[in-house]
């Protein structure tokens, strides 16, 4: 009997051993620490564009896209994917409201966005305040440029003319339409505003045909890539007004907006009116989320972010292409897009009349 029973305590210790081989060591890993694999494991990312291929955003979005996923526990591979439309009015609609709260699909929408939602455009399908940050890149000042053999050399050659210049434009937020209103609400500057390009590289073709001469962008964008280095060589445009406080010295001929307000004494109202519509500018070019996403997802993806911009690869990768890598954080974006969803009536009145 006792031969039995030590036969059927050798069964059972062989059984066991036995069972415990069948596991799979990776969960026999994860069972001893007491964890489970990363989220991020095996999954997708996507950055959505709100705007045309070779254009600055979407040159950013594809440096976060080789980059961040070394900084992501569970090394998830990013794509991006260019969505353009009404100046990343569609992108942004689809990334608030139609992408599941799931942390897998982010946008890098125009920094202007949050005017669309102010002005309470019906097409405007989300709600800035609830849109989760990630972070933010090349806060820039604006410059208004005209092809060279346009007849206006300046803005009093603009002011005083019977004939207004046509200026490029994705839509009603973008950078073209926010130079021009800010220059009508503060200097009486007028210009026929044609929306509807896809993208910036669309419209520095449209002025290359001739058929418009102007467009309001980023100064950080107007010296990074071409056609403007070649532009620049050849002479073919012209600066026409900058938004710096200070004049950038690649500006040296191009008036600053403060000095053009000086000059004709702008009334504060309208100076507070600027300064709303410039908030675009110091924003930079944000990466948002759907709102939902759960906090420890938002937070993998803000730490990410920041690491990725501060490689030495992507540093020397951006000045060699002379993009600016200035950051802000998710916290900072947010805590700046609650201030200016918040404004007094009148300035938000005064705006709505300019883009009528």
């Amino acid at each position: 009997m006792a031969i039995q029973f030590v036969d059927r305590v050798s069964r059972l210790r062989l059984a066991v051993i036995i069972g415990w081989m069948l596991i799979p060591s990776q969960l026999l890993r994860d069972s001893a620490l007491g964890q489970t694999a990363p989220f991020y494991q095996g999954k997708t990312i996507r950055i959505i564009v709100g705007f045309t291929a070779g254009g600055l955003y979407d040159q950013y979005a594809r440096i976060l896209a080789r980059h961040m996923p070394k900084y992501i526990p569970g090394n998830p591979n990013i794509i991006v994917q260019n969505m353009p439309g009404a100046g990343s009015l569609t992108a942004t609609n689809y990334v608030y409201g139609v992408v599941k709260p799931d942390g897998l699909t982010v946008g890098m929408v125009g920094s202007g966005i949050y005017l669309d939602q102010l002005l309470e455009r019906k097409e405007a399908q989300f709600d800035m305040r609830k849109l989760n940050y990630i972070g933010s890149v090349d806060q820039r000042d604006l410059v208004l440029y005209m092809k060279a053999d346009a007849p206006w050399k300046s803005v009093e050659d603009i002011l005083s003319s019977t004939e207004l210049p046509k200026c490029g434009a994705t839509g009603t937020s973008d950078l073209t339409t926010i130079v021009l209103n800010i220059l009508e609400e503060t200097v009486g500057l007028k210009a026929s505003n044609v929306k509807g390009y896809p993208g910036g590289v669309e419209i520095d073709l449209a002025i290359e045909k001739g058929e418009i001469h102007c467009r309001g962008t980023g100064i950080t964008t107007h010296f990074a890539r071409e056609p403007y280095f070649t532009w620049h060589k050849n002479g073919f445009d012209r600066h026409i007004v900058q938004t710096s406080a200070k004049k950038d010295a690649r500006l040296p001929d191009a008036p600053t907006l403060n000095e053009l307000m000086e000059k004709r004494k702008t009334p504060s109202i309208s100076r507070n009116v600027a300064k709303l519509m410039l908030v675009s500018a110091t924003l930079g070019r944000p990466l948002i989320a759907t709102p939902g996403i759960p906090a420890d997802r938002v937070k993998i993806l803000r730490e990410a972010y920041l690491k990725a911009f501060k490689e030495p690869e992507v540093i020397a990768e951006a000045k060699k292409s002379r993009m600016d890598l200035e950051t802000l954080t998710g916290e900072e974006v947010e805590n700046e897009m609650r201030e200016v969803m918040n404004q007094p009536r009148e300035v938000i009145e005064r705006v709505k009349k300019l883009s009528e």
